[in-house]
């Protein structure tokens, strides 16, 4: 048997990722940025108001509760200003402030001339013709300064940079509507089995619903893939090769399930022969070990045979398309984030394969270690149980030099969904 990570090496080595385009910001998000976006003009753009307030030169209002000398027996400094005009966002018209004099200013409005430093409403009594101050401010208290947040030449996101809601944010706010993104690669997913009937219809005897095609296509749009959905393609030879040669022209990784075992095997190595070279073979682990993969069509697009049962199906896809998935996408780390937790009951593997067991992992409360359970009973004996991968949140690592782990043992454990 082949182990898994010269299976991986192999898988991996067939990456190629699509050629970077540039989208619209708004269909950026989750894609990594393909450039360095440099910003051509600060942000902000002018001084303004950080704040509802009154702009103010900062020297009119520093006496503001200053004592004089304690014996003199006076009372502290009082200030009062004239409001002389009002300054709302997006104004145009520039207003000069005088000496001793205040303009009542909206957030984000631009600051008069002169001005240094804004008064928030609470330190004053509000008043619309004059106000009175109740306490002082510095210079460049509740001012943006032009280009605090950005400076002309800065690299407002880096390439690499995974483009999240702040920064689709930055890009709109130095003006920019496309960036250049790596984009999803296009990934299709067939079924095979005439046992298989969609969702829609009610199973006869001997049949069962296409569970894999939904499965296999949400896991590849939980990795970052524009997933298309074929569902169940007939296993007669020609009809088969047309619908693969179908997806091999709009596609940069096809996921053929249901086509490891059995007459669908021969069934798919006849339609597919002539295509490229594709070998199933065993591959040390559990569950999963029969699959395929080799790279057919003119564009050698990587193509996986994988099992019908849906558990095995989706963990080969997690152990060898997913980490595809994510070099296509330009991710430095394509493998799921790996932990250390320590087992709650004992579990149990079959030697010589490695074993990615369906486990349950959550934190000690009072040491804040990482603990993990198996779920779905001894090893390889309950590998159809579906209800239990929903269950999952991890998917513990054992190796295949171990057949027996005890309880509180360490062991390796793989993150599922979004948290890896």
């Amino acid at each position: 048997m082949r182990s898994v990570e010269d299976q991986q090496t192999r898988v991996t080595a067939a990456a190629v990722a699509p050629r970077p385009v540039r989208v619209a910001i708004s269909e950026a998000q989750g894609l990594l940025c393909a450039e360095e976006v440099v910003t051509e003009r600060p942000l902000p753009g002018f001084d303004q108001a950080a704040i509802d307030g009154y702009a103010v030169r900062s020297v009119d209002v520093q006496t503001v509760g200053a004592r004089p000398d304690p014996e003199s027996g006076e009372e502290p400094a009082e200030v009062t200003l004239p409001v002389v005009g009002e300054v709302r966002a997006g104004s145009r018209q520039p207003i000069r402030l005088q000496p001793r004099q205040a303009v009542r200013v909206d957030t984000g409005a631009p600051l008069p001339t002169l001005a240094d430093a804004v008064l928030p409403l609470g330190s004053t009594d509000g008043g619309d013709a004059r106000i009175k101050v109740f306490e002082p401010v510095r210079s460049g208290d509740y001012v943006r300064r032009t280009g605090d947040d950005v400076q002309p030449g800065d690299v407002a996101v880096r390439a690499g940079a995974i483009i999240g809601a702040a920064q689709v944010g930055l890009l709109a706010a130095v003006g920019r509507d496309k960036v250049l993104v790596h984009p999803r690669p296009r990934l299709s997913v067939i079924s095979v089995g005439g046992e298989l009937v969609d969702i829609d219809r009610t199973p006869g005897p001997g049949q069962v619903y296409d569970v894999n095609s939904y499965a296999l296509a949400a896991a590849a749009r939980d990795a970052g893939a524009d997933v298309n959905r074929v569902g169940i393609a007939s296993t007669e030879p020609k009809r088969l090769r047309e619908v693969v040669e179908g997806q091999l022209i709009r596609s940069e990784i096809v996921v053929i399930a249901g086509a490891v075992g059995g007459s669908a095997l021969d069934d798919v190595r006849e339609a597919l022969t002539d295509l490229g070279k594709l070998e199933v073979e065993r591959v040390a682990m559990h569950p999963g070990s029969v699959q395929g993969f080799g790279q057919l069509g003119r564009d050698e697009v990587p193509t996986f045979l994988l099992p019908s049962n849906p558990v095995s199906s989706l963990v080969v896809f997690e152990v060898m398309v997913r980490p595809l998935i994510r070099i296509a996408l330009g991710r430095r780390q394509p493998m799921r984030r790996i932990v250390t937790a320590r087992t709650i009951a004992p579990i149990t593997s079959i030697p010589g394969r490695k074993g990615f067991l369906r486990g349950q992992l959550m934190r000690d409360e009072t040491s804040g270690d990482y603990l993990v359970q198996a779920l779905g009973g001894a090893a390889g004996g309950s590998s159809h149980l579906l209800a239990t991968l929903a269950e999952a949140n991890c998917l513990v690592l054992v190796p295949p030099e171990v057949s027996e782990i005890r309880t509180g043992d360490p062991v390796d454990v793989s993150f599922l969904g979004q948290r890896g």
